[in-house]
């Protein structure tokens, strides 16, 4: 088995200009990335594809205009699409049961494993790829943009492209870190600096924890890139909009 790929896979965020990347390879690719494992064979997702310029410049503010979607060929947006099967279910007198924290925790891991089933395929098929945490963030905006009707919530994006970059593999946790063998070790703290030294010790982590003028990498994370504050305001946000799709959490 060749496991190559997977080790030295790497996220892109510049993409070609001069090469498009059209309909049916995209097609294609999401006729394969569908026969991904989902809950009850629901396919509790959709996916909107976006190819237009103009539409991938009205979807850029909603994602913080980052690189990646900037220079992007097509941004495909993976839904929780509850519509779909709602509707099913109503046109055959039945009411459905997915509004609920449950229902929501299936259709999201659903998406994502489909999302990643297409980045998967993408990139074996010579394309580049790179997600945006941001869809959440702003969910209410990018649905508006995409003339997403209720109980249809984006979950994750996916920017695509041929690669203009190389930029190699980050690094990640060591894998003792995060596999447990029968039941969950708890670290000590000592381990807990040993798992994280790596990441610490990289010169571009240093120089943005000096940058930000702070005194660690977790204080980094914990206070400039993912603070409480606006994890809350984004979950208020968020869960304002759920409920706006017949969603209750």
């Amino acid at each position: 088995m060749n496991t190559e790929y997977f080790e030295k896979r790497y996220s892109v965020r510049a993409y070609d200009q001069q090469r498009e990347v059209g309909m049916d390879l995209i097609n294609s690719l999401l006729g394969k990335a569908v026969h991904a494992p989902n809950t009850g064979n629901m396919q509790t997702y959709s996916v909107i594809v976006t190819t237009d310029a103009d539409k991938i410049a009205e979807l850029a503010p909603s994602h913080f205009n980052q690189p990646a979607i900037r220079s992007a060929k097509a941004v495909l947006t993976f839904c929780l699409d509850f519509n779909r099967f709602n509707r099913w279910c109503r046109l055959n007198g039945v009411e459905p049961g997915l509004d609920n924290l449950q229902g929501f925790t299936w259709g999201v891991i659903d998406t994502a494993i489909v999302a990643q089933q297409f980045c998967t395929l993408a990139e074996m098929a010579g394309l580049g790829t790179c997600y945006l945490g941001t869809t959440t963030y702003n969910a209410e905006p990018i649905a508006r943009a995409l003339g997403l009707p209720t109980g249809v919530v984006p979950v994750v994006t996916v920017t695509t492209g041929y690669p203009a970059e190389c930029p190699g593999t980050q690094p990640r946790l060591p894998l003792w870190a995060v596999t447990h063998e029968q039941v969950y070790h708890d670290p000590s703290d000592e381990e807990i600096h040993e798992i994280y030294a790596e990441e610490e010790a990289l010169d571009s982590n240093r120089r943005f924890v000096e940058e930000n003028g702070k005194e660690s990498l977790a204080a980094l994370f914990a206070e400039v890139r993912y603070p409480k504050a606006a994890n809350e305001q984004f979950s208020r946000v968020y869960r304002e909009f759920l409920k706006n799709q017949g969603i209750s959490l």
